[in-house]
């Protein structure tokens, strides 16, 4: 199961511990999955939701609350739907509904955010708006580079008045417009995590930041993976430059070269990639890296001198570009 479906089940099994908190969780769920609906002169109130668990806990809920009589209607994947839709419809009474709930206000008229009571009220409450928000129309993706938490919103009000909520609650959000859909994320990992604990998701932050600490882990290691690798990329195109510029440097001087320049280029020669210090293990006595590169040093600035006197290609003339490439 994904992330966001485990979420989901598991935000509709959360207790509510306020009233006031069960008013924002049900106002706020009513506005982002249905609306009204006008028949026959007569306001519906629906609200369509993806799983039943989450349409069972509305209808508990608006029973339990506002005394109203509600019913689910099964809507049968098809289509480009992958799934079931459950659909809470609210028939009787259904102005009284809307007007206590907030989706319309006392002129009939419908309103476009979420209730101001809602929107200036404390954390609690803005909790469970945005648990509202999430049971029906939100998204959770795995913790990563494209890691979100994303909730649809009926329109551009609804959207801002989610995001004043989640900045209420720590959490940076922003809203956009994405083909003609408003939309709230938060793609930061710690804001999400904030976000999922204080909806009530207790097990789900818990998998949220298993999967967090695993993929830094993971990215982490791949970057010292590359950087290592990196590194001894360039390890071995500098070994083989030094060894083409010994080899044209043993031409330039022939002879005359002093014995331990000799045995440095040497070394060099027969070792084309390795490191200094593996040169030096070849030495008797072992010398240290340094050492190596100060003799091989010599032999070079040697044979350049030389060669710039006699006016004939110096030892950097060999060198091709694959040897100059940096990464």
């Amino acid at each position: 199961m994904s992330l966001t479906t485990d979420m989901k089940e598991e935000l509709a099994r959360t207790r509510v511990s306020s009233l006031s908190a069960m008013a924002a969780e049900v106002a706020t769920t009513l506005r982002f999955s249905g609306g009204l609906h006008l028949v026959a002169g007569r306001i519906i109130v629906e609200a369509e939701l993806d799983t039943h668990i989450a349409a069972k806990r509305l209808m508990r809920f608006i029973a339990g609350m506002y005394n109203a009589e509600s019913d689910i209607v099964i809507v049968s994947a098809g289509g480009l739907r992958r799934g079931n839709r459950y659909v809470v419809r609210v028939v009787k009474e259904a102005d009284q509904l809307a007007r206590m709930t907030g989706l319309i206000d006392s002129f009939g008229r419908p309103v476009r955010g979420l209730p101001p009571s809602l929107v200036a009220s404390g954390n609690e409450e803005a909790a469970a708006a945005w648990r509202g928000a999430f049971l029906a129309r939100g998204s959770l993706l795995e913790p990563g580079r494209s890691s979100s938490l994303e909730v649809t919103c009926p329109g551009p009000e609804a959207a801002l008045a989610l995001v004043g909520c989640a900045r209420r609650l720590g959490a940076p959000a922003r809203s956009k417009e994405v083909r003609g859909t408003d939309r709230v994320s938060v793609r930061d990992a710690d804001a999400i995590g904030v976000l999922i604990a204080a909806m009530g998701g207790v097990e789900t932050h818990k998998v949220w930041q298993e999967r967090k600490v695993r993929r830094e882990a993971r990215g982490s290691a791949n970057r010292l993976a590359n950087f290592d690798d990196a590194n001894l990329r360039r390890s071995a195109r500098a070994a083989v430059a030094a060894g083409a510029r010994v080899q044209r440097a043993f031409e330039i001087l022939g002879d005359d070269i002093p014995e331990h320049l000799r045995e440095a280029g040497r070394l060099r020669l027969e070792h084309k990639q390795a490191s200094l210090e593996e040169l030096g293990k070849h030495t008797d006595p072992p010398l240290t890296k340094d050492a190596v590169a100060g003799r091989i040093r010599r032999l070079l600035a040697m044979a350049d001198k030389a060669a710039h006197e006699r006016g004939i290609p110096d030892t950097e003339a060999v060198l091709t570009l694959d040897m100059l490439e940096d990464d």
